[in-house]
């Protein structure tokens, strides 16, 4: 354990990183800042990041099979070309829930978006329940609801033998696990896999490793946990040099580089001067674990 080292890689802070991707063939890091409207991409070669702004808030960015991405923003699927920097809608959603948005995706086995919504806050600390969804884009860009009275549809992932589907719906504060059917992308049979302790705070973004082990980023809590599906136990936890931690993916040439983003967003002055480091992007190596390949959206 001894051999774990954390590095801040990205110093130009966000408000509210997360969605974090590692994109083989730029060698880089896509990534989103949700408060301040853009998609963002750090390469790993040059040190630069460059950024696309959108005209809404953005929860998730997941690779295109084709070039470019998919994205989740306002209430809407769409594509990101890159170079063009042209978003192209593909699917509107929830339009009579004007204050929902989407927050976080990912690209399943299969090369489907999942990605889910919540409400945004009416003022600090306030909004209103069981307002989001869960939702999957299809290759032929029909989109089903997955999940309903959800809270803050939040990090998810699947099992390495494609069987099972984890979720996180923040305000549960758990962990849980449904029956996945890949042929079909249908989830069904949720059970609570990992209830998170008081001071891991609230779960966000999550992703698995090459063992099968999930990673959750812990906001508030300043950490990322790895949870064992199997027994449903907490086996490590890694704490950072920021409380609001984000989400989590494994990068590199060989995957054996954790990425984590955080926000400083939520943070007040006397907490900031705390915490200078909030708002950047932490590489973890030395976790003696791998991650997988991102999965790309197909169409």
């Amino acid at each position: 354990m001894s051999s774990i080292k954390i590095e801040s890689v990205v110093k130009e802070k966000n408000r509210m990183g997360e969605c974090p991707v590692w994109e083989e063939r730029e060698n880089a890091l896509v990534y989103v800042d949700i408060n301040s409207q853009k998609v963002c991409r750090w390469n790993s070669v040059t040190n630069e990041v460059h950024s696309v702004s959108v005209d809404a808030r953005v929860g998730s960015v997941a690779l295109r099979k084709c070039g470019g991405y998919v994205i989740a923003l306002g209430t809407r699927f769409a594509f990101l070309n890159w170079e063009t920097e042209s978003v192209t809608t593909i699917a509107e959603l929830e339009q009579d829930k004007p204050n929902n948005r989407f927050n976080d995706g990912k690209v399943d086995p299969k090369g489907r978006f999942f990605a889910g919504t919540m409400a945004e806050e009416t003022e600090p600390g306030v909004r209103a329940r069981h307002q989001g969804a869960l939702y999957t884009l299809f290759p032929d860009y029909s989109v089903v609801k997955q999940l309903d009275q959800v809270d803050i549809s939040n990090g998810l992932d699947w099992s390495l033998d494609h069987r099972t589907f984890f979720h996180i719906d923040s305000l549960a504060y758990a962990v849980h696990a449904f029956d996945y059917d890949v042929h079909t992308g249908k989830i069904a049979c949720c059970k609570v896999l990992y209830q998170l302790e008081k001071e891991e705070q609230m779960p966000d973004g999550m992703c698995i490793d090459a063992e099968g082990k999930l990673w959750v980023a812990c906001i508030d809590g300043g950490r990322v946990i790895r949870i064992d599906p199997e027994t449903g136990k907490r086996i490590q936890t890694v704490k950072l040099p920021a409380s609001r931690i984000t989400s989590c993916c494994f990068g590199g040439k060989d995957y054996s580089e954790m990425y984590v983003t955080s926000a400083y967003d939520g943070l007040d002055k006397a907490a900031l001067a705390k915490e200078p480091q909030a708002g950047e992007i932490f590489k973890i190596t030395g976790l003696g674990v791998k991650g997988i390949p991102q999965y790309s959206y197909v169409a």
